[in-house]
């Protein structure tokens, strides 16, 4: 009796044991470093029993497969993370931004109650896993999908969303590991969860790449010219979460599920050791590269594609989106081969070979893993490789070039200064929190 009532209201499947695993874990780190980080704090307890309220909900929230238990859940969840972000109401910037989040998480959680009534008008069912097994040619089936994918944009500060994310920065540090750690991940979970039926609309899976890769490139931009650690990370959680709808928007779901965990995973730990970057010692600026250090870096970045591949069950095509995939994985193997190759250490040549296709081969071998104990759900389907898809890959690719060029080359002509000061003021914060000047901290 007790196991038919739970039933109806969770879906343990894989997908969602491994959400519950990532917020667990992410949790347990977040509150063993505020233990320590919120110690003498007037309001010490009642923070932890917020916070693990928060973790609870987002469990609730990631297991539920009633439409109206996950929406209560993630209304809990944004009122509770709103809560730790105005930490001590008296200070004015703190309050601001938690009010900025608030205006967006409501507006998110809206789009999800409607589109969730309009699911339960179009099927009559309340279950998810019965709901996303249905037909979704009929428009209201349609709107609802667009709806949440709205709403999943708001929720993980995708452009042109994320100005509640860059404004968020006075927040607790442990806040604000939960929040680019955990939180933000929301929206990729609710296009995961619904993935089969976005799979059925393949006009949506364009929007979502486009919006995606858009995500992705301005917040990569963005964050190489932040002044500050926490602007810098929280550029590139927007970046990260662009990167995540490119893999959604392909059809590579569970591609998406493993970057997810990678990323709150690593966030968590940059944001929980930002504090000790200001004791770090400065590395050298690292102009753009030789052409011999370029091509040999090339080369690497190929043997980190080559295992990648291998690792995940992939290989270089062009008949789907897979070739978008091993691109990224070319790029990000290529990168990582030239930051060795720029450090002064012996052996450098074979160390950024062996780095390039070892962390290839664990990552592809992540994908592989999360895609084999999701295979029942049957959503890492590529999509056919079209013309959106080649021309996005291209702009990724030139993108990343011209910031090799560029190095750190000062700008001259008056069109790329024009375009810095664009760039930097579109990523600033809200004005209303921001503290200009110390008489108005209060904390």
């Amino acid at each position: 009796m007790i196991y038919n009532f739970l039933s109806s209201f969770f879906n343990l499947d894989t997908f969602a044991i491994i959400m519950i695993a990532l917020v667990s874990y992410i949790g347990c780190c977040v509150i063993s470093f505020a233990s320590r980080f919120m110690k003498g704090d007037a309001q010490y307890h009642y923070f932890f029993i917020k916070l693990i309220m928060l973790i609870m909900s987002v469990i609730i929230m990631v297991s539920a497969d009633h439409l109206a238990l996950l929406l209560i859940a993630s209304y809990a969840s944004n009122i509770l993370l709103v809560r730790l972000m105005i930490h001590k109401a008296s200070w004015r910037a703190a309050k601001a931004s938690g009010l900025l989040a608030a205006k967006n998480y409501f507006a998110s959680s809206s789009l999800i109650a409607a589109a969730f009534i309009l699911f339960y008008l179009s099927t009559g069912k309340t279950s998810i896993d019965t709901i996303v097994h249905q037909n979704t040619q009929s428009f209201s089936m349609l709107c609802a999908l667009v709806l949440i994918l709205i709403a999943a944009t708001i929720q993980s500060a995708i452009w042109p969303f994320h100005k509640w994310l860059v404004s968020s920065l006075n927040s607790p540090t442990p806040v604000s590991a939960i929040m680019h750690a955990g939180l933000i991940n929301s929206g990729g979970f609710l296009l995961v969860r619904f993935s089969p039926l976005y799979l059925e609309c393949p006009n949506i899976l364009l929007i979502i790449f486009c919006i995606g890769l858009i995500t992705a490139l301005t917040g990569t931009i963005w964050k190489l010219i932040q002044p500050d650690i926490k602007r810098m990370l929280a550029c590139s959680t927007m970046s990260q979460m662009g990167f995540m709808l490119v893999q959604c928007g392909l059809g590579l779901f569970p591609s998406a599920v493993a970057h997810l965990v990678w990323h709150s995973s690593f966030k968590a730990y940059l944001f929980l050791s930002s504090g000790g970057s200001t004791q770090e010692k400065k590395q050298p600026v690292v102009n753009q590269p030789k052409a011999m250090i370029f091509i040999y870096a090339l080369i690497c970045g190929i043997g980190g594609s080559l295992s990648f591949g291998y690792a995940s069950n992939k290989w270089w095509t062009l008949r789907d989106t897979t070739f978008v995939l091993m691109i990224i994985a070319l790029i990000a193997a290529t990168q990582l081969a030239l930051t060795i190759l720029h450090a002064n250490i012996k052996n450098k040549y074979l160390i950024a070979m062996t780095a390039s296709m070892t962390a290839s081969f664990f990552y592809g071998n992540s994908v592989y893993v999360v895609t084999y104990l999701m295979k029942d759900m049957q959503i890492m389907q590529p999509q056919v490789l079209n013309g959106i898809h080649i021309l996005g890959t291209i702009a990724l690719a030139l993108g990343w070039l011209l910031m090799l060029v560029r190095g750190t080359k000062p700008l001259t002509s008056s069109i790329a200064l024009k375009c810095y000061v664009k760039a930097l003021n579109a990523s600033q914060a809200n004005p209303a929190t921001v503290t200009p000047l110390r008489n108005d901290y209060q904390y």
